[in-house]
């Protein structure tokens, strides 16, 4: 089993901490386990990229990972804090800062992709400006910035509707970095999006965790993407990690433990 155990708990020079997870275990209906005992460290910055087959897992580890589902066994330690031993009010929290994007964006087809990117800053305006839906300067050039930042300013006042589906998967990521996100979980980014939509996907996610150390944990079905823009790739299969690796191409024998 290629599974690089420096890569769980290593100490990271010159980067912040941020997540610890220790023997994260998931069970579902009649007590089958899905994930099982899953140990791993996440530092600031990193763009990880989660591999594995159908049925191995990929989406109930990003959605246990944020948050979105309970765990039946383990710890979760973010900057230093036992996030078990944390109130329902501190996880919520926290909650605001880890950002979890469906394969497909639930966006209200109706509105502007600015509109759509500035509801994310809902609950960070004051009452009165929610009661009023009103949104101060600061906050339009906040939304116009993080739409430049994904490359679609030129788009700020296209309706969703009219746009693509590459393009509505990064009017998904400038709302959640403006809601402040400092750890984005994506499931399945480039589903069903041609390659040059997926390309620029995978680009945006490369460039805001080397240039804005943003952290991003992403399921993908294409090898050959993750192998490209991801800086770790790890490969699930039968709910445990067995690869761990700093991404690059993957050699036959590590994509047959993935795939089988």
């Amino acid at each position: 089993m290629l599974f690089g155990n420096m890569y769980h708990f290593r100490v990271a020079k010159g980067i912040g901490l941020m997540i610890i997870v220790r023997n994260l275990t998931k069970k579902v209906e009649n007590d089958r386990v899905v994930l099982s005992r899953i140990s791993f460290q996440i530092d600031e910055g990193e763009f990880i990229a989660v591999l594995g087959a159908s049925g191995s897992g990929k989406t109930t580890l990003l959605r246990c990972l944020a948050l979105r589902e309970k765990w039946d066994e383990g710890q979760l330690i973010y900057e230093g804090k036992d996030m078990t031993r944390l109130s329902l009010l501190d996880k919520l929290k926290i909650r605001k800062e880890w950002a979890f994007l469906e394969e497909k964006p639930v966006l209200n087809p109706r509105k502007t992709a600015l509109k759509t990117v500035l509801g994310g800053r809902f609950f960070h305006l004051p009452v009165w400006r929610q009661a009023i839906g009103r949104v101060s300067t600061d906050d339009h050039v906040m939304g116009m910035d993080y739409l430049e930042k994904v490359g679609l300013l030129e788009k700020a006042h296209e309706k969703v509707e009219n746009l693509s589906g590459g393009e509505k998967q990064r009017v998904g990521i400038a709302r959640a970095l403006v809601q402040g996100a400092k750890l984005l979980v994506i499931d399945e980014p480039v589903s069903g999006l041609d390659p040059e939509s997926s390309q620029r996907v995978m680009q945006d996610l490369s460039s805001l965790c080397k240039n804005r150390k943003v952290t991003a944990v992403c399921s993908l079905h294409n090898v050959e993407l993750a192998e490209k823009y991801a800086g770790r790739i790890w490969g699930l299969s039968e709910g445990k990690i067995v690869l761990d690796i700093p991404a690059r191409r993957l050699t036959h024998r590590e994509r047959s433990l993935i795939f089988g």
